[in-house]
């Protein structure tokens, strides 16, 4: 496995030399919007700390993530009256992943709609702020 690279892009949006539409940060895990969503409300939880995968980061790290993903899935459910919710998380290129930092996907799910395909459109940015806020109103009510 390849070491960590800090100049991943979740490792910028971290130190805020990227945007990003943020919905939720504590002092471990930090939550904002996939810009090329699969469904409405796609949010990515990443943690604080350097870790390239669930292969390279500590138990009590990875649990702060586990906790991040139940919160935001939670509110999802609520902020976008979702049906359900889909849960992923890619390891290593064979696995899946695409950026190397430990990052959760939630993507809030309707009955019968399809997840449109990874990485095949990027969301207007109107669209995206008011994803995010409709999350933060959920985790302000939750």
């Amino acid at each position: 496995m390849a070491a960590y690279d800090t100049n991943n892009i979740f490792a910028k949006i971290l130190r805020g030399e990227l945007p990003c539409h943020k919905v939720y940060e504590d002092d471990h895990v930090f939550a904002f919007l996939d810009i090329m969503p699969r469904s409405p409300g796609h949010t990515l939880i990443i943690p604080k700390a350097a870790a390239r995968n669930i292969l390279d980061i500590s138990a009590e790290d990875y649990a702060h993530v586990a906790r991040g993903t139940h919160k935001i899935a939670g509110v999802a459910m609520k902020a976008f009256k979702a049906d359900g919710i889909t849960v992923q998380q890619f390891n290593e290129p064979a696995g899946g992943q695409v950026v190397f930092h430990l990052h959760m996907h939630v993507m809030p799910r309707k009955d019968g709609v399809a997840l449109l395909p990874p990485a095949s459109r990027k969301e207007d940015p109107k669209v995206l702020e008011e994803h995010a806020r409709l999350l933060i109103a959920a985790l302000a009510s939750a």
